[in-house]
């Protein structure tokens, strides 16, 4: 495996070359250069940030949490973690990481899963599948490419049965995680719009997305 690329530890905000807020419920997509690092900031602490990478000119490559976690022996997305692609290769690696261990196995939540989680009366809510169809639409993309996900600062840890459970998020308001990105990405996040269960504190709220440019050698 090739060596991490070397990141500065702190970063200035006002030199990010992008600084967005994800509205709470909302998507979100944008094209990450090779190099460039993405910073996801859980602005209010305790919201789950469901995400997705794509190879910019190839959307057919992309993420794979099966590859991810056989590549790494680990059930979490940690500071240190290559995220592979379907392909293999590496899209990206975690850098910097203050919102402790990140799910990559729970999924997405979707009308159907939540009607058979949380009763019929739930089933016109919105969710991350929804989200991410309507985002991957954007660039020429259907449901079908719609793929098991990263949900960053959800806290699903895995039970001595070997369930995994959705409780109570770890995060902290203004915790973020860091990736650089090891080959052009397309980046689709959902801001989890989930209401039913812990993974956003029952209250939804908003996300901060920056970009940096690639550090000078």
């Amino acid at each position: 495996m090739s060596q991490f690329t070397c990141v500065p530890a702190a970063r200035a905000a006002a030199e990010a070359i992008y600084d967005f807020e994800i509205p709470a419920q909302k998507p979100w997509s944008h094209i990450v250069r090779k190099g460039q690092v993405l910073r996801i900031v859980d602005s209010y602490g305790q919201q789950a940030v469901d995400t997705l990478f794509y190879r910019a000119d190839d959307f057919s490559e992309r993420y794979s949490a099966q590859d991810t976690l056989r590549e790494q022996g680990s059930a979490y997305v940690v500071e240190g973690t290559a995220l592979m692609s379907n392909e293999g290769r590496v899209m990206a690696r975690v850098v910097a990481n203050t919102g402790g261990a990140h799910d990559t196995s729970a999924g997405a939540c979707s009308c159907e899963s939540n009607t058979v989680r949380f009763g019929h009366h739930v089933k016109y809510q919105h969710a991350c599948r929804e989200n991410f169809v309507m985002e991957v639409t954007k660039h020429g993309m259907s449901k079908r490419d719609v793929a098991p996900n990263i949900n960053f600062f959800m806290n699903v840890p895995v039970e001595p049965t070997g369930n995994l459970a959705i409780v109570d998020g770890e995060s902290k308001p203004g915790d973020y995680v860091e990736l650089v990105a090891e080959m052009d990405i397309l980046c689709v996040i959902s801001n989890c719009p989930q209401i039913n269960n812990p993974c956003n504190g029952f209250h939804p709220t908003p996300v901060r997305v920056l970009i940096w440019d690639a550090p000078e050698a």
